[in-house]
């Protein structure tokens, strides 16, 4: 097994060819009556063009001191206390159905900005005033053809995933793991990496991919859960990447990682 592309690779192989960047499509009507029919259009007391106004950023750096795709964003005192409430409760929204009791031990830690890819999400950190854990979610852009992904990722595949809107704002839950390109780098070779099972794993994974013409499955666009076991692992391959949902129509580019 071998991975093609790792993070310090994007820029270099993507500068190789004019950029052809998926274009966002606006969510119809009928997508609209859908997601309220199911519970995900609700109304979030902050949007992502409210995240827009930030007052400067700071470029983040990794735990190896290299720099990332993202950037820490500050705001002015005047918007802060209002923006950092309603993000507390956008995260109880996706945590408990939207039950604010449980909430007055939780404050934002950081907010994270990512001018790669089309997205350009933002990144919430939510941090336990008690014991200083912390989780994370995501306010985007609300793009149909990512939201059919993550529809359609929630009903036809293994895993449930959590996300709401509100009119051009996406709310996504944080799915943990670690990304491809990261453990191809420092867990791959690695003596305890039972690789027959791990092939296996990416196998469905590719397969779920391919049927459901799942695009763009790059090695930063799926994480590796680990799972020790009796005797060795459990591996769990998961996408966190919809944007090209039945978008790109060539095969070989449905999952090509590996």
């Amino acid at each position: 097994m071998k991975f093609t592309e790792n993070n310090n690779d994007r820029e270099k192989n993507e500068g190789d060819k004019p950029s052809r960047k998926k274009p966002m499509y606006p969510v119809s009507e009928g997508l609209r009556m859908y997601l309220k029919s199911h519970g995900r259009e609700v109304h979030l007391p902050v949007s992502y063009n409210n995240l827009l106004h930030y007052t400067w950023s700071v470029p983040l750096k990794d735990k190896n001191g290299n720099f990332t795709a993202w950037e820490k964003v500050s705001y002015d005192s005047r918007d802060w206390e209002y923006l950092c409430d309603g993000l507390v409760k956008i995260y109880a929204i996706l945590k408990t159905e939207g039950d604010f009791s449980f909430i007055s031990h939780l404050d934002v830690a950081r907010v994270d900005y990512c001018t790669f890819g089309n997205s350009h999400p933002f990144r919430i950190r939510i941090v336990n005033k008690f014991n200083d854990n912390y989780d994370h979610y995501y306010i985007k852009i609300a793009d149909a053809s990512r939201i059919y992904g993550l529809e359609l990722e929630h009903i036809l595949s293994p895993n449930r995933v959590t996300f709401f809107t509100d009119q051009n704002t996406l709310v996504e839950e944080h799915i943990p793991g670690i990304p491809g390109d990261i453990y191809a780098n420092q867990l791959l070779s690695a003596p305890e990496t039972n690789q027959i099972r791990l092939a296996k794993e990416f196998v469905k994974f590719n397969e779920r991919c391919f049927v459901r013409l799942l695009g763009d499955m790059r090695s930063y666009n799926f994480i590796i859960n680990i799972t020790p076991d009796i005797e060795d692992y459990q591996y769990r391959i998961r996408s966190i990447d919809f944007d090209q949902q039945s978008y790109e129509g060539r095969k070989i580019s449905t999952c090509h990682s590996f």
